[in-house]
């Protein structure tokens, strides 16, 4: 390693891209390129640096396996920063391999972290936890090690279990004291603030009442049955039953539990589910059809009865009724959601994190930007959408997940 390669990684290790930059910049020799790379992403010129990155894979030989391996991590972090999520993981985890066969250990972990918090994009919950769960931070230089309780936290907040995501944090916070990294840090301090944001409303008994994330973990496991509008499912206690695909029959179910504990009025619902002003008897029809589906689905946890002007919902076991309101409400609300990170997202990446089509979503954008609420930069190919953050509460019960909610 020369002396300007060696002056230059020590300024991007020190958070001085442009430092680094000054030694390399005219330099095309592979080394060079990977570090004009990083700094370029340190600069937030994410599509330049993902040139270079893949210039100096190329241009380093057979013999220089490790170099290349290494790049390829860095590629997949700046794809990541640029929320390119449709990317082989296969990929990334043979630069992972050949990184841990070279004992390069710090770079190795590096990479399965990349491929955890992609995990966590998607809403893979219990892949990313199976991977983080093979993991020991301990020796790890700190700026990485606080990325992995980061890591650790997110996966505890979405599964809501408050407590071990309040000790992760916590460990976060000291490894990105000693990491010294501005960016770290402010990551941490927003993933704490999240936990003392509102994250729902609780609907009951005609008044609402905002909770934590704390608070809604406690109504989950009190037992009260909850007709959570944030992921679409009744629960009640350690029983769920998923409702996302059904949204008639999620609606009808709401409408019940809103009404609770009396009765809902017939044409209330069909207004409600059917979204008509104007019922005749083909609607009344449809409703007793998808109240006799609501009914077979929900019984175990309510029964579902009809009354002389409606229906009405009674949970079994005496139990309370309540509903959890999401903080943003609309079926756009999971792409508001995972567009409040800041970064900027292609409908691609939307798409694959939600598990939509890119059409769905792309309707959805356009309903979005004509209320004001999102806005694009770019054109065709490289058109990324955004949203200003939301500060007063935090969308995390929104994000798309595939943990089981049981």
């Amino acid at each position: 390693m020369d002396s300007l390669i060696a002056a230059s990684a020590r300024a991007l290790v020190t958070g001085d891209p442009l430092g680094a930059l000054k030694h390399v910049a005219l330099r095309d020799d592979p080394p060079a390129l990977a570090l004009r790379g990083i700094a370029m992403a340190q600069l937030g010129e994410h599509a330049r640096a993902r040139e270079l990155l893949r210039r100096a894979a190329r241009g380093f030989g057979a013999h220089e396996a490790l170099a290349r391996a290494r790049c390829v991590v860095a590629e997949a972090e700046v794809a990541l920063a640029m929320r390119d999520l449709g990317g082989s993981a296969r990929t990334l985890a043979a630069a992972q391999a050949a990184l841990e066969a070279r004992d390069d250990r710090a770079n190795a972990l590096l990479a399965r972290l990349i491929a955890v918090r992609r995990l966590l994009l998607l809403g893979r919950l219990d892949a990313a936890a199976a991977s983080l769960a093979g993991l020991d931070p301990g020796g790890l230089p700190p700026s990485l090690r606080a990325v992995a309780e980061l890591a650790a936290a997110e996966v505890a907040l979405r599964s809501l279990r408050t407590a071990p995501a309040r000790a992760a944090l916590a460990r976060a916070q000291e490894a990105a004291e000693r990491a010294r990294v501005p960016a770290l840090l402010a990551e941490v301090a927003e993933a704490r603030a999240a936990l003392d944001r509102p994250a729902a409303r609780r609907f009951h008994a005609g008044h609402g009442q905002p909770l934590r994330l704390d608070e809604i973990e406690a109504l989950l496991a009190s037992g009260t049955l909850v007709v959570d509008a944030c992921r679409r499912a009744l629960r009640a206690g350690a029983a769920s039953v998923p409702l996302a695909r059904r949204p008639v029959l999620f609606t009808l179910a709401r409408a019940l539990a809103e009404g609770w504990p009396g009765d809902v009025d017939r044409d209330a619902l069909i207004a409600r589910a059917f979204r008509t002003r104007q019922p005749d008897e083909t609607h009344r029809a449809r409703l007793r059809v998808e109240i006799g589906r609501l009914r077979a689905l929900v019984a175990p946890l309510a029964r579902i009865e009809a009354t002389p002007r409606g229906f009405t919902l009674t949970p079994r076991d005496e139990r309370a009724v309540t509903v959890l309101e999401p903080p943003i409400d609309g079926d756009q609300a999971s792409v508001v959601a995972l567009l409040a990170d800041g970064a900027a997202w292609s409908t691609s990446a939307l798409a694959l994190a939600l598990g939509a089509s890119q059409r769905t979503v792309q309707r959805a954008l356009v309903e979005l930007e004509a209320a004001g609420q999102v806005r694009s930069i770019g054109r065709a190919r490289t058109q990324r959408w955004l949203a200003p953050p939301l500060a007063a509460f935090t969308t995390i019960l929104l994000l798309p997940t595939a943990l089981s909610l049981a």
